[in-house]
């Protein structure tokens, strides 16, 4: 058999599974830490139930897959968590999902380890989003996520620094409100809304135009230059000012193609 017709033969078995996404329609891509629980506390003991080392790590990495190749507009981290929006005409793989979910997955775990001098991986899942309503609720979603997430492991580890064992603590808080974990954490005398507000809410990244001096090659004239750059934002709003940030991202980003 010659080698074109093995390769049509063959081929069929790989692509058979392939599944695109459709233009104009927004993506999402959600990377997710595995075994981080185990790799952040007996591994590398970093401090809980927040490390500015781990944050600073996440932030990097995040950093990284926004300068990759891809057409990155947004991108959100939170805990051992990294939430990537595309704009809507990104064309890379030919938008096939198999290919955003390997490629990304590998560029998170080779980027994050490669930071952190240990072997760290992640896995990733797309959300197909039809509309901006949706990518703002999705988004929203995750930031509720983070605070919901804040404020069990606060109390969680208070408790445990209080010497209370895994079970022990787990059963303190169970059933509780979050008022009642609120008012918990007042009682070793810590305020949850005074916490950082990049523990309570994650933190958001996106491109800002800035001006750069520089000099034209030509004329050898000082000029200034416009440049992009990725802003880290680590105190996002919350709730509806929340929304209208991205909106105004989501905005801006249909507007340049």
């Amino acid at each position: 058999m010659k080698f074109d017709e093995l390769d049509t033969k063959m081929r069929v078995f790989e692509t058979s599974a392939d599944f695109c996404v459709l233009p104009g329609i927004y993506m999402v891509a959600r990377l997710d830490g595995r075994n981080f629980t185990r790799l952040t506390k007996e591994h590398r003991q970093f401090q809980v139930p927040f490390d500015e080392r781990f944050r600073d790590l996440m932030v990097a990495t995040v950093k990284s897959l926004m300068t990759c190749g891809f057409r990155v507009v947004y991108a959100y981290t939170e805990s051992e968590e990294i939430s990537l929006l595309f704009h809507p005409e990104e064309p890379s793989f030919g938008r096939k999902l198999r290919k955003y979910n390997s490629t990304l997955a590998g560029e998170a775990s080779s980027q994050f380890s490669l930071k952190l001098g240990q072997a760290a991986t992640f896995d990733c899942r797309i959300s197909q989003l039809p509309n901006r309503e949706l990518v703002v609720d999705y988004f929203r979603w995750r930031n509720e996520d983070a605070a919901r997430n804040a404020l069990n492991a606060w109390c969680y580890w208070t408790l445990r620094e209080d010497g209370q064992s895994e079970q022990e603590a787990t059963k303190r808080l169970l059933g509780l409100s979050v008022s009642q974990k609120s008012e918990l954490l007042l009682q070793y005398g810590i305020h949850f809304n005074d916490l950082p507000n990049w523990q309570k809410r994650g933190i958001g990244l996106y491109w800002e135009e800035f001006d750069k001096p520089a000099v034209n090659p030509m004329t050898r004239q000082e000029v200034t230059a416009r440049r992009r750059r990725v802003k880290a934002e680590y105190n996002l709003p919350m709730k509806e000012a929340y929304s209208q940030f991205l909106y105004e991202i989501v905005e801006r980003t249909s507007t340049k193609q």
